[in-house]
């Protein structure tokens, strides 16, 4: 049954998400938590963690690690999670594929006309506030630590501005962003 619900969530998930992975996560921890509580909040917060930091998009890898701890966490064992995360990658990317299969040739020759233009500066608009939606859906306790006067959140906002600003004004290395704050982590907690 858990393989059918994965299936359908994802295939779902693709069908009706435009712009890229991180576009994604919003919908998915809405599912994964929400809807079906496969996981955990703080749960989903550490798989997206492990997501951004792999290779590959983070959509994809967002999906098949949420494939995989959901069967897992169901009582099957390892292999089957395994199914269950192949389950998930491949329901995600199925429409998305055949969509940019049969509508890239038709948005190549019309490229030029006024309304896909204005269509398109709409979708563009409408992915950033669902990138900004996954955004602020990651500012919780389990993200930041409570709220107050205590060492784990005033050391989690001051990490979180740093990177922002590293990442936003200087475009500092990803990479080196992640390991400066795994080794304050490392520290700290």
């Amino acid at each position: 049954m858990i393989f059918f619900q994965l299936f359908y969530t994802f295939l779902f998930i693709g069908a009706f998400t435009f712009g890229g992975g991180y576009s994604m996560i919003a919908l998915i921890e809405g599912e994964v938590v929400d809807h079906w509580g496969w996981m955990t909040s703080a749960e989903f917060t550490d798989l997206l963690a492990i997501s951004q930091m792999t290779p590959g998009p983070v959509g994809i890898n967002t999906a098949t690690y949420a494939g995989y701890a959901s069967v897992l966490d169901a009582g099957y064992p390892v292999w089957i999670a395994v199914v269950g995360a192949l389950v998930a990658s491949l329901s995600v990317i199925v429409i998305p594929v055949l969509l940019v299969l049969s509508v890239s040739r038709w948005l190549q020759a019309h490229r030029d006309s006024p309304v896909v233009s204005r269509v398109m500066s709409v979708v563009r608009l409408a992915v950033v506030g669902l990138v900004a939606a996954a955004a602020l859906g990651l500012a919780t306790v389990d993200s930041f630590g409570e709220i107050g006067f205590n060492v784990r959140f005033v050391v989690s906002m001051f990490v979180f501005v740093v990177v922002f600003a590293l990442s936003f004004f200087k475009r500092v290395s990803p990479i080196w962003l992640i390991v400066g704050a795994g080794v304050v982590g490392l520290i700290v907690y």
